[in-house]
């Protein structure tokens, strides 16, 4: 009998409980996210289901807002060893750039909200006074 961690599993039963798609499990394979998988006598794919894991911590990256490109780095980095500095850098410039992305949405919200006080009705022709967004003027104005 086989210890867990000696345990391969095939594509579909990894994609399945990691709660990616097979094509996303390859395409990581391909990106050089998660190591190229050994093949069964049969000729299927089998993984070590520590697989399994790493998907995982590669989705909650992802999440957190970190690229692929960001993620297989953090991992490189990781497997070399000296993950700690690296990823508080990373963190610290995604907490800063976090913070640009709410102060913008902030600024989006609030205008957002005035539009709906005003009852602005159209983009183009808003017939409520004091439109908060006149977008004809600025439509006008911008040569883009």
């Amino acid at each position: 009998m086989h210890d867990i961690e000696n345990r391969r599993l095939r594509t579909g039963e990894v994609a399945a409980r990691a709660g990616v798609n097979i094509q996303t499990l390859r395409y990581y394979e391909r990106r050089g996210l998660i190591a190229e998988p050994q093949r069964s006598p049969g000729g299927h794919r089998t993984y070590p289901a520590d697989t399994v894991t790493l998907l995982g911590v590669i989705k909650a990256a992802q999440r957190l807002g970190f690229t692929l490109n960001e993620v297989a780095e953090l991992l490189d980095t990781g497997r070399r060893g000296h993950p700690t500095r690296d990823l508080k850098a990373r963190a610290t410039e995604k907490i800063t750039e976090v913070d640009r992305k709410i102060a913008d949405l902030t600024t989006i919200r609030d205008a957002l909200r005035k539009v709906v006080a005003a009852g602005c009705d159209s983009l183009t022709h808003c017939t409520c006074h004091d439109c908060p967004l006149p977008f004809a003027e600025l439509a006008e104005g911008d040569p883009r």
